[in-house]
């Protein structure tokens, strides 16, 4: 499947005229694990085993890769569908989570368990040290450069992974910010990319799940170009995870966690 689609549409100028405009494409995504129906969401049709891998550990349905033992793809006009196959320990634990959670209502999460699901016990991760003020420099302008459906369509997040000297290592993109992250969390894990002072950013806002998203990858650095809410700056001192917020205009700022 494509990830951008020309689409004409009406210019609405002095005189109006039409003209061929790039789309991001978006497709609805079918997990089963062992043959379990998992989830359904709206997705950017590339790098959809990247995903799956990603998703997977973010959302702790396995551990470690080693538990993830193929993915089957099979593609249809409007969605696609994965079979997804782990271990059976793991698979143990995602069947538990899902009777936990059936009774949740629509209003969102409910009960107990379904709370300890949203706030999680996290394993604390090794805190790194700040990158140095000179490597953000122009650092918009580098995640222009390496975001190819963006370039075209304007209508994706982006999710990086670039190291101290500023070299792009992945690229991941997607309509939806969650997305694009596990994209590129799948990306490192699969493609063996992770560094200890790489760096990941990320062009959306830096909320809580991103932050568990994170910690979950142990990956230490977190930059974002949207400010974090108070919430995620609190788990992500309590866990190890340095956030850094860039402005627009204004010096980076950074929410270390604290010295114990």
């Amino acid at each position: 499947m494509k990830s951008n689609t020309e689409q004409r549409a009406l210019v609405l100028d002095a005189t109006p005229y039409t003209q061929k405009f790039a789309l991001a494409e978006e497709v609805a995504l079918s997990i089963s694990y062992n043959g379990i129906n998992y989830a359904v969401m709206l997705i950017t049709p590339n790098d959809i085993e990247d995903f799956i891998v990603g998703f997977s550990l973010s959302n702790d349905i396995i551990e470690h890769p080693r538990q993830l033992y193929g993915i089957e793809l099979t593609h249809h006009k409007e969605h696609i569908n994965a079979e997804v196959e782990i271990a059976n320990q793991a698979f143990w634990k995602l069947k538990e989570n899902k009777r936990q959670l059936a009774g949740a209502s629509g209003c969102g999460l409910c009960g107990v368990e379904a709370l300890d699901n949203a706030l999680p016990q996290l394993t604390p991760i090794e805190v790194s040290p700040l990158p140095d003020v000179s490597w953000f420099k122009g650092l918009r302008s580098l995640i222009s450069n390496a975001q190819a459906l963006a370039q075209q369509s304007g209508a994706v997040h982006g999710a990086l992974y670039i190291d101290a000297k500023r070299n792009v290592l992945a690229c991941r993109e997607d309509i939806g910010r969650h997305n694009a992250f596990d994209k590129l969390i799948g990306a490192i894990t699969t493609q063996k990319l992770f560094q200890p002072e790489g760096i990941v950013v990320l062009t959306s806002r830096c909320s809580l799940e991103l932050v568990q998203k994170a910690i979950r990858a142990k990956l230490p650095l977190v930059v974002t170009l949207s400010a974090p809410t108070a919430l995620s700056v609190k788990w992500a001192s309590r866990y190890g995870l340095t956030l850094i917020h860039v402005p627009k205009y204004d010096p980076p700022r950074a929410y270390a966690p604290q010295e114990k």
